[in-house]
């Protein structure tokens, strides 16, 4: 008998796609859904930068509701240009005024290196334009990511910028000071 949360993937198979899976589920929350009358603003006016590692269930860990922060999530939760772009149009466009940028223990990224682009270069024949951003210090990493917002040109509102890690064994928040 399973332990996990999740049916062994052969039932998902015996019941169609991940993605078939997926659509069905949003059907039965469509079937009660009512408009709650949001608009694209978040009502804390913050921004969460995470990574994109399912074990981070930012909601629950941060206490949000619908409609409270805007949440832009990849591999790393990285300040890449695409970040920056987000959270331009989050503070221009959509008032939020705080970033608070979450990394976590035990990165994939932290088992990487640049060469996996070199690899995806020999494989398909072309190298990728973006950066793995791998790295080995997860504290360190978080203090670049601040960096990056708070020297952006494009962001409004940086002196509301914070860093930290989360254990993804004991579920807490460690936070960063950016001076270290």
């Amino acid at each position: 008998m399973s332990t996990s949360a999740h049916p062994p993937a052969e039932a998902a198979v015996e019941s169609g796609t991940v993605t078939d899976q997926l659509v069905a589920a949003n059907e039965r929350y469509a079937s009660g859904f009512s408009d709650p009358g949001m608009d694209a603003r978040p009502v804390l006016g913050v921004a969460v930068v995470a990574c994109m590692d399912a074990r981070l269930d930012l909601h629950k860990a941060l206490g949000l509701k619908l409609g409270d922060c805007h949440t832009i999530r990849n591999a790393g939760g990285v300040v890449t240009d695409d970040v920056i772009r987000s959270l331009t149009i989050s503070q221009r466009a959509l008032g939020t005024r705080s970033v608070i940028l979450i990394h976590h223990t035990n990165c994939g990224l932290e088992k990487l290196t640049e060469d996996f682009r070199h690899e995806l270069e020999d494989e398909v024949g072309q190298r990728p334009s973006w950066a793995v951003e791998a790295f080995r210090d997860v504290d360190q990493d978080v203090r670049q990511s601040m960096q990056r917002v708070r020297t952006s040109p494009f962001l409004l509102h940086k002196d509301n910028v914070r860093g930290f890690v989360f254990d993804v064994t004991s579920g807490l928040l460690r936070e960063i000071d950016p001076a270290e």
